[in-house]
This record gives structure tokens, C-alpha cells and sequence, in this order.
């Protein structure tokens, strides 16, 4: 008994040591965020120099970044009724061309026949720039949101169908038959076996079609939109109002920055297997 409890004694003292693997891992996130870190230290050294030291009084298109910071505190409210106005955009027409495109993605990756189909007509449109609907759009729809949504519904919907029709279509051969021994079929096959086994892709399509729809509703904002993002920026240049248009720049990038975040954050929890 004796030997039994001298041979456990130093199982126990280890037992608080952590994991070496995850203090790996923390360091090797400290360094990567030191990377990108270092990247905007030189790009804000770039910019500074460059306004304070080449670019002269007599060409106000290059603001310094303390005038940019104070258009940017000034203009703070308006900005985030902007972001208020740009999301009503926004969110329903990329939630729209999400589920839209996993389900007719599912469907016609799954089925040959919907694949020879479908995907010739998918090689055609997909690669259309989105951009050219949006005076039609704006002509044709009733209101500026409308055509605004389906612009960046449109934008969206290509990228997730693309996706998730190929995540469909390389579903392993041993799940297919695993849920024809299990009885498995229509709905019920598409939501237990496919669904999961074509997140992967589909998680890439909606970072593709989120960054799509960002540049989309911007682009359409220039257009006809009383506010908005877009609307920020196109409504200082054209007063030449330069500090508070970048300002409108910067915000946009950290409004697409954290929605980005979002993104990948709901990917790593959804895929906790893929980690």
C-alpha cells in the first residue's frame, strides 16, 4: 500500500501544471497580434510623416491624423445613425441571400440532375459585377431601400449558394450510405448529414458575400441614399470637407472590421470539431 501511495504522490503535484500545448497557443497568438500591431504602427507612421511633412497647407486632400481624429469625435452621432441606417440595409438582404443560398445550395449539390441544371446558369450570372444592377434596381423597385437590398442580396446570395453547393457535392460517399442504412432521406438527410458536413464551405461563402455586401451597400448609397455610411463619405467630399471623409472611411473599415469578427466568431463556435 505503501508503494501505491508514493507511485500517485507525483501524478498529483503535476496535475497543476498547465497544458503545454495551450501555453503554446497563447503565445502564439500574442505574437501574431504583435505582427498586425507592428503593420498600423508603420502604416500610421507612413501617414503622418507623409501629411506633416510632404503633403504642403496648399493641399488639403491628405489630412493629418489630428484633424481626422477630431472630424472623427465630432461627427461620432451622425455616423452612428449612418451605421443605424446602413444595417437596415444591410442585415435583411445578406440574412436573405444566407438562407436562401444554403438551401438551394444543399439541394442542387446534392442532386445531378439539379447540378447540370443549374450550375451552367450559375457560371453566367455569378460572375456578373453586382454593381451594374444598381441603377436598374434603383429605376425599377418602388423604394431606394428595396433596390438596396436586393443589390447587396444579389452581391451576397452567389458567393453562399456557390459554397455550400460544393460543400454539398464533396460530402463523403460513407455518410451518404450511412444515412441510407439509417433510413435517413428528404429534409431530415439534408439537415443531419449535409447541412453539417458542407458548413465549412458555406461559413467561407457567407465571409465572401459579407465582404460583398459592405462593398455593395456603399456603392449603392452613392447613388440615392438620404444616409448611410456611403452617403457620409460622398456627402463631405463633395463639400470638400476632406478630415470628416476619412474619418467616414476609417469608421466604415472598423464597422466592416468587427462584423467580419463577428463572422468568424460564430464560425469557430459553430465548427467546435474542426479547433
Amino acid at each position: 500500500m505503501t508503494s501505491v501511495t508514493t507511485s500517485l504522490e507525483p501524478l498529483a503535484a503535476d496535475s497543476t501544471i498547465p497544458p503545454a500545448p495551450r501555453l503554446g497557443k497563447t503565445l502564439v497568438a500574442i505574437w501574431q497580434w504583435r505582427d498586425a500591431a507592428l503593420v498600423w504602427i508603420v502604416l500610421f507612421a507612413a501617414w503622418y510623416s507623409t501629411s506633416h511633412f510632404v503633403v504642403t497647407s496648399a493641399n488639403p486632400l491628405l489630412p493629418t491624423p489630428e484633424k481626422v481624429a477630431e472630424a472623427l469625435l465630432a461627427s461620432l452621432p451622425e455616423l452612428w445613425k449612418g451605421t443605424l441606417s446602413s444595417f437596415t440595409i444591410l442585415v435583411p438582404g445578406f440574412l436573405a441571400a444566407t438562407l436562401l443560398g444554403i438551401a438551394s445550395g444543399l439541394v442542387v449539390g446534392t442532386s445531378p440532375r439539379l447540378q447540370r441544371a443549374f450550375f451552367p446558369f450559375a457560371r453566367v450570372a455569378a460572375p456578373i459585377p453586382p454593381t451594374v444592377y444598381v441603377p436598374y434596381a434603383i429605376a425599377v423597385l418602388p423604394t431606394f431601400h428595396l433596390s438596396a437590398m436586393f443589390v447587396v442580396f444579389i452581391g451576397a446570395f452567389w458567393p453562399v449558394f456557390q459554397n455550400a453547393a460544393a460543400g454539398a457535392h464533396a460530402l463523403e460517399a460513407r455518410h451518404r450510405d450511412a444515412a441510407r442504412i439509417l433510413g435517413l432521406s428528404g429534409l431530415e438527410y439534408h439537415w443531419r448529414v449535409v447541412f453539417p458536413a458542407a458548413l465549412p464551405h458555406i461559413f467561407s461563402g457567407m465571409a465572401v458575400g459579407l465582404a460583398f455586401s459592405f462593398i455593395l451597400l456603399t456603392v449603392a448609397e452613392l447613388f440615392g441614399a438620404n444616409a448611410g455610411l456611403g452617403r457620409f463619405v460622398q456627402y463631405y467630399a463633395d463639400f470638400a470637407d476632406y478630415p470628416r471623409m476619412v474619418a467616414g472611411i476609417l469608421y466604415t473599415g472598423l464597422v466592416t472590421f468587427l462584423a467580419m469578427t463577428l463572422l468568424d466568431r460564430i464560425r469557430r463556435r459553430a465548427l467546435f470539431w474542426l479547433r
